[in-house]
């Protein structure tokens, strides 16, 4: 296998609510060309793109099909990579190997996937990969069994990793093939999802961006639905008024059709150059028809799926208070984004609407002590007031809510507003609650209590540091949900985007009643309220489909003003009548719905209720989970060789859980197993001020000391003559100093050296340069990157984190830390670590590497010191005895943000008696410098 960068030439399959897929193919053989880009030896040559959707009764079945050859003259390792919508579900994967050397009659080796998900996205694989003539299965197992599978591989040494990732709608799944000369490779996905319905449609959206011309490129999608079509919307952010005849659409009154397929000629930029044109978003949008009725029911093969959004409901009048956190996290742009997004939401409140405003921190400030109406003069008042809020102190959440639920059952007393009126609560957040003096549960359990069910809670989890978790059981206890919100420029888009989807109530206490003894094993059929522009579904089983022509339902409900009630029969008619030309592709598809919203369900409701509910709920959801092979939160998916193979490869793809993916996003990583053999070894780092840390796990304790020194100094953290290996940093100081305190001083800069590969790597707050014998390349911390190169690979993790591997040798950590633009001492720094110190030879040194391979010491009994909260002790190392103050400093590779504490023996004056000299002797000239 040849050895080089990787680049990545990807198409992304995107469905519904901007949920994608993405496919990556990525290859080696790369060069360094300049200090902005590499070169692309396009030995790779995607194909062939085909991505064919077929919706049927919103359930959306898509093919992806990609074809790439290798037309270098040796094998290159080809990587298929897909980001899977958190709400979608793969049923079918297969690779195929092709050869296509004369000499050898064609072979092909398969990876067959088979069956799907649920819920979040809930995936299942079955993979066959055939290589010499052996195929290899991968299994659906109980999360634990497979975690101890894969940590048994990784402790015998076995090769292993770990498929998981994400973003803010999407998670990655990946495998790679290794394609030999002139071969190619074909991909296919399939891929199915349950559309969902906001804002009066569904949404199909098709990412492309191939990176190069395709010779055969083509996008084509076919819509049925028995209600009939009342609109079908087709264009692409790529579109050009070229293109724009390209995309071919036709609506009958039950079928829509929509195709893309530009030629190689009219995919290109420019007559004489080879950029393409196709890069962005195509997207699908579509709804159906609908009338005053029941709604539309579709039985196959003894499971019924009922969709239900009656048309010209009047809306329903709501009182809304608005919780919000302004806790001193919030500062700089979460508040600004905050503020903005509710002096826009409080002017779209239409007047006949009540509300209030609550803000916490330590202690919560009322607005106005009872709901205002919207009136012009009320809301204009109120959007002054948010105009005006502050940041101060913790986060009291519990008493704000409790004030919340208090002033809506006072106005509901009062008969201020209309009978049928909603209640609800917004609640916007980005911390942890203060749990003194009650604990995370009880402030639940008050809440739930109090609400009694007659209350809607919705929360909002402002960034990564919000203990989603907490606000989602909460959420979920009150018959509201969560949304996360990330800590981005549209932040302000996402807060109004969540308040439209909840702001227009059509109906609340929304009840289905199915004949008796007729229906079992239902999903959730009484629903708080049905927002306009969504759609309500429930699924089940029928006892007797003889019993089907007596399908009698009845929906009971509370609209403006009114009781609402509506009674019907069940569409019985079979899908050949429907459509007598097509051929139905989901003939189990109410089966795999109905167990795809039953297991959402019992995920939810192990999340709260008595302890045997929740045991009861888990077990059922793992039960269906295996059944269906559906990848969930409570099982994964194993790919592994046999035991008794010489070199063993296994990989495990996990379901992750929202508050999984948020530490994902705050930590660039989750807490999992690593991938490669474990091992017992001591951290070593430098973050902060400039803190250095020794971590010795098997001393139980670590050793801290700060080196004190003027902005601008280059120092030698670790040097190793036998490997080549030298790593330098520079400080920088605050912007300037506050009064009556001492300059502090911080790692602005590594310079980072791989004397016999010719490496050298610069890390700054703002920008990554990478060197490699006179080739250069330019990254930047808003990136995400991952490259490959034949002596080093890094990873950037955007405005997070660099990880530095040096082929068959060290790795390396970088932690940037943020700090906000307008603040007016610090600035922008960064923190090193040292994750394989043992693979340095003994001769390594520097001011961290001298403690690589060990430090021996004493610690005598502790005695009172200067501050009353750290104990003093004598410290005996290297022939001296220190004395050393018991302390704690930061590790932040978990948490960028916070940090873990770390305690420590604290040794004073820069070091001195546990460094080798004095700190100045690691003082070097530049940052590249070897001596």
């Amino acid at each position: 296998m040849s050895a080089g960068w990787i680049f990545c030439v990807f198409v992304c399959i995107c469905f519904p609510s901007g949920s994608f897929e993405t496919l990556v193919v990525s290859k080696g053989n790369e060069q360094w060309v300049s200090d902005t880009s590499m070169t692309r030896i396009l030995k790779i040559e995607v194909q062939r793109i085909k991505v064919d959707c077929k919706v049927t009764s919103r359930f959306a079945h898509t093919v992806m099909t990609t074809k790439a050859l290798n037309k270098a003259n040796v094998s290159q390792e080809v990587s298929f990579e897909v980001e899977l919508p958190k709400t979608s579900f793969i049923t079918n994967f297969s690779m195929s190997v092709l050869f296509h050397l004369i000499e050898f009659k064609s072979q092909v080796s398969e990876m067959i996937a088979a069956c799907c998900d649920i819920f979040f996205v809930v995936f299942f694989f079955w993979i066959f990969r055939e290589i010499d003539g052996k195929t290899y299965t991968g299994v659906v197992k109980e999360k634990e069994q497979a975690k101890q599978q894969y940590q048994k591989a990784v402790s015998s040494g076995q090769t292993a990793g770990l498929v998981k990732a994400s973003g803010r709608k999407m998670e990655k799944f990946s495998v790679t093939v290794n394609v030999a000369a002139d071969s190619s490779v074909i991909f296919i996905l399939t891929h199915e999802e349950l559309l969902q319905r906001h804002f009066g449609k569904y949404e199909l959206m098709i990412r492309v961006k191939p990176k190069q011309l395709i010779q055969h490129f083509e996008i084509v999608a076919d819509i049925y639905e028995p209600q009939g079509i009342a609109f079908v919307d087709a264009y692409g952010t790529f579109i050009t008024n070229e293109l724009l005849p390209l995309v071919e659409k036709t609506v009958t009154d039950k079928k829509a059709h929509v195709s893309f397929s530009p030629t190689l000629d009219q995919q290109r930029k420019c007559t004489e150059c080879d950029g393409t044109l196709i890069d962005g978003d195509f997207f699908i949008k579509y709804d159906v028809n609908r009338a005053h009725d029941i709604g539309d029911i579709q039985i196959v093969n003894g499971y019924f799926v009922h969709f239900f959004a009656p048309a010209n409901l009047p809306r329903v009048p709501k009182m809304v208070v608005f919780v919000i956190d302004n806790s001193y996290s919030m500062v700089g742009n979460k508040m600004a984004q905050t503020k903005e997004a509710l002096v826009t939401i409080l002017g779209e409140l239409p007047e006949e609407d009540y509300f209030a405003i609550i803000v916490f921190s330590t202690t919560f400030v009322v607005w106005r002590p009872h709901l205002s109406k919207a009136t012009p003069e009320n809301v204009k008042a109120a959007q002054e007031y948010v105009k005006t809020i502050e940041v101060i102190a913790g986060t009291e959440l519990h008493d704000a809510v409790m004030h919340g639920v208090k002033m809506l059952y006072e106005e509901q007393r009062n008969d201020t507003a209309p009978k049928n009126i909603v209640l609800m609560i917004i609640l916007l957040t980005d911390g942890e609650p203060n749990t003194y003096p009650r604990t995370l549960p009880e402030i639940q359990e008050n809440i739930r209590h109090t609400i009694d069910g007659n209350i809607t809670l919705f929360s909002l989890a402002f960034g990564n540091d919000a203990n989603y978790g907490f606000l989602d059981t909460l959420s979920k206890q009150n018959n509201g949900l969560v949304r996360r919100i990330y800590e981005d420029s549209d932040a302000p888009l996402q807060l109004k985007g969540f308040y439209e989807e909840v702001s227009s109530p059509l109906l609340s206490d929304v009840q289905f009643h199915y004949p008796d003894n007729t229906v079992n094993s239902l999903t959730r059929s009484h629903f708080k309220q049905l927002f306009n522009g969504s759609e309500i579904m429930v699924a089940g089983r029928l006892n007797d489909l003889n019993e089907i022509d007596n399908f009698a339902i009845e929906v009971f409900a509370q609209g403006f003003e009114n009781n609402f009630e509506l009674k019907g029969q069940a569409n019985t008619q079979k899908w050949e009548t429907i459509f007598p030309d097509e051929e139905y592709i989901f003939r189990d598809f109410t089966e795999r719905l109905w167990a795809y919203l039953t297991i959402q369900e019992l995920l939810d409701k192990k999340d709260k209720g008595t302890p045997e509910e929740k045991g009861n709920a888990t077990d059922e959801a793992l039960r269906l989970s295996l059944k269906y092979n559906f990848v969930t939160p409570l099982t994964s998916m194993v790919v592994t060789k046999p035991e008794d193979e010489t070199k063993n490869d296994m990989f495990i793809a996990d379901k992750l859980t929202e508050e999984e993916r948020g530490k994902v996003q705050k930590y660039g990583y989750t807490a999992v197993a690593a991938s490669y053999p474990k091992y017992s070894a001591a951290i070593y780092y430098v973050d902060g001020d400039p803190h250095f840390i020794i971590e010795l796990p098997d001393q139980n304790d670590a050793l801290c000391f700060n080196i004190d020194d003027k902005p601008g100094t280059i120092f030698n953290l670790v040097r190793d003559p036998l490997t080549g290996i030298v790593v330098n940093g520079q400080t920088i100081g605050d912007k300037k100093v506050i009064p009556g305190n001492k300059m502090h001083t911080y790692f602005g800069r590594f310079g980072i050296i791989h004397e016999k590969f010719g490496i050298r790597l610069m890390v700054s707050t703002n920008e990554i340069l990478v060197s490699e014998k006179g080739k250069q390349a330019k990254f930047f911390w808003t990136d995400t990157a991952k490259v490959k190169g034949p002596n080093m690979d890094l990873q950037v993790i955007k405005d997070r984190s660099l990880t530095v591997t040096l082929r068959n040798s060290v790795k390396f950590l970088i932690i940037l830390h943020k700090v906000w633009q307008k603040h007016p001492y610090h600035q922008d720094y960064l923190g090193f670590y040292t994750l394989d110190s043992h693979l340095f030879s003994s001769n390594v040194h520097g001011l961290l590497g001298q403690f690589y391979h060990g430090l021996e010491f004493e610690v005598s009994e502790p005695f009172p010191g200067k501050d009353p909260n750290k104990p003093d002790a004598i410290m005996f190392v290297k022939e001296h005895e220190l004395v050393v103050t018991r302390g704690w400093q930061k590790d932040f590779r978990q948490d960028v943000k916070n940090g873990e504490k770390v305690p420590c023996w604290f040794i004073h004056n820069n070091g001195t008696g546990l460094l080798d000299g004095v700190h100045t002797d690691y003082i070097v000239s530049g940052l590249f410098k070897t001596i």
